[in-house]
């Protein structure tokens, strides 16, 4: 299951996410979504566990939690929405 992790330190990596969240079972993927010029974090990522179980356990666990001096927003990932070609413009 893929979960939503919103509200993040921009100073957060990869690796202490995953050492977050690896607490409540295994993590198979962690990824920080950067601005594609700058690298620099937008603030929020996912998580992806091997368990729907252990998931849902993280989320109800971690869900307005304190890390790195911000309150986590934690929920199951919603599946990505494809964007049409005549999407935006003139």
């Amino acid at each position: 299951m893929d979960i939503y992790v919103g509200n993040l330190n921009w100073k957060a990596s990869d690796n202490e996410l995953k050492d977050l969240f690896s607490r409540y079972g295994e993590v198979t993927k962690v990824n920080i979504v950067k601005d594609k010029m700058t690298r620099r974090s937008k603030g929020y990522g996912f998580v992806e566990f091997a368990s729907d179980s252990d998931a849902n356990n993280a989320i109800n666990e971690l869900n307005g939690k304190e890390f790195m001096g911000r309150n986590l927003v934690v929920n199951q990932a919603k599946p990505r929405q494809e964007r049409s070609e005549n999407s935006g413009g003139y």
